[in-house]
């Protein structure tokens, strides 16, 4: 079976953003990037269909969004099917919050109760709120819980989980129930029940658009080692193949499939790359290239155009050797003194630990070379904002980074990104994303 989830230098003297702007987008980036640096039955072939939505969000969430995805080590079908609402198909709606982070809906428990969760390849363990701790730190009007007296099915291990962040701890205990992706079940799948999430900060009590994590990493990083989820569904039987794709909307719904991929979200074929380590999908970086783009004239175009064709490559680096492939952090994040080289090229400005360029200077290109194939995100493709002529780009520098990079969302809205879990290795097609418009203010 197939499950498809359709998934969420130096400061310039000018401020073209709000410090509230700023602040949201730092804080969504980091919760998923701190915890990555901790840290026999025959297939049927019916469709699960989980379909993602869009979901409009505010500056502030934006900036908490993007702040979220420092994750600890330890963390973290075609739609148009005429199957479409059919025995064995189900639906769930899933949010993209501002290019920052995206999340959908599971079920906990039996009668089932809902919780908004983050699809995470840069952790392992599903972990879900107590909703009795959400009620006594007055959180459950903007976070859903789990009630485990509500459920018939609910077992609880004295058995303490524990994961920390860099603000503070995140704790709770394991437990088991049963959790239903779509229309597929596991029964007796043990998982953390959090009562003690303040450690998250302003991130998780202010409003955000999750309410846990699933991770989707290899079980050598499980917190207490205890079974993943593609590791039950696997065994299950349910699914046609033991891989999963993402397509991750640029201002848009998108897409999470379990058992296989999407062709309608992508184009031309997989090129794979072997995971180096079965932990995080970690692959071999070979280099990074840095330069601009130009058109089909060979003239140098800005960043908000749409002309924009090929690349010249002015700089390349060579020094990290891996990269982490993480659907759980919004940005792309290399060692400090790599993006901070390349920021000098591209002519960005440090401004809150964001760093932004001049929509109308030259479009500014980063090819990742992956496997002797280069992979390259340029121009409006790096942007995040726009506020007047100055946009906010994916990139951050980051001391724990040491020598990997990691590919997250940026990365993943310009390919479509097939994991399979069973050959260990990460496949890249070019994804299929509508055109933005010219005005991005």
């Amino acid at each position: 079976r197939r499950l498809i989830c359709s998934i969420s230098s130096k400061a310039p003297a000018y401020q073209p953003f709000s410090k509230n702007f700023l602040c949201r987008v730092a804080m969504a980036f980091s919760m998923s990037f701190l915890l990555l640096l901790l840290g026999p039955h025959m297939a049927r072939s019916e469709f699960f269909r989980i379909t993602l939505k869009k979901e409009k969000r505010s500056y502030q969430d934006l900036d908490r969004s993007a702040h979220m995805n420092f994750a600890p080590v330890v963390t973290e079908l075609a739609a148009q099917s005429p199957e479409s609402g059919k025995a064995g198909v189900a639906s769930i709606e899933l949010a993209n919050a501002y290019n920052t982070q995206y999340s959908g809906e599971i079920e906990v428990g039996t009668p089932p109760q809902k919780i908004r969760v983050v699809f995470d390849t840069g952790s392992a363990n599903l972990w879900v709120p107590s909703g009795r701790s959400l009620y006594q730190a007055d959180l459950l009007s903007t976070h859903q819980g789990f009630f485990p007296r509500r459920s018939t099915t609910f077992e609880e291990y004295n058995e303490e989980f524990k994961i920390m962040y860099g603000s503070g701890p995140v704790t709770g205990w394991y437990c088991s129930d049963t959790v239903q992706i779509g229309d597929l079940k596991l029964q007796d799948f043990t998982f953390a029940l959090v009562d003690r999430f303040l450690g998250l900060g302003s991130i998780y009590t202010q409003r955000s658009s999750f309410d846990g994590i699933l991770g989707l990493g290899f079980g050598s990083i499980s917190v207490g080692q205890v079974p993943t989820a593609m590791k039950a569904l696997n065994a299950s039987g349910k699914l046609q193949e033991p891989v999963f794709g993402f397509y991750l909307g640029d201002d848009e719904e998108g897409q999470l499939v379990l058992g296989g991929t999407d062709p309608a979200h992508y184009v031309g074929d997989f090129s794979y790359v072997p995971v180096v380590s079965a932990a995080f999908w970690q692959i071999a970086l070979d280099q990074i290239k840095v330069g601009f783009m130009y058109d089909e004239d060979q003239v140098q175009v800005h960043a908000m155009s749409t002309r924009a064709t090929v690349s010249d490559w002015t700089m390349t680096l060579s020094v990290s050797k891996s990269a982490i492939v993480d659907s759980g952090t919004s940005l792309l994040v290399g060692p400090e003194a790599q993006v901070e080289a390349m920021a000098a090229i591209l002519g960005a400005h440090k401004v809150r630990n964001l760093y932004v360029i001049d929509c109308w200077g030259p479009a500014p290109s980063i090819a990742f070379t992956l496997a002797g194939k280069d992979y390259a995100i340029s121009g409006r493709e790096l942007i995040l904002q726009q506020s007047g002529d100055w946009c906010v780009i994916g990139l951050h520098a980051s001391q724990a980074a040491e020598n990997h990079w990691i590919l997250g969302d940026v990365f993943m809205r310009k390919f479509y990104v097939e994991f399979d879990w069973g050959k260990q290795r990460v496949g890249f097609a070019q994804a299929k994303v509508p055109a933005k418009p010219d005005n991005l203010v």
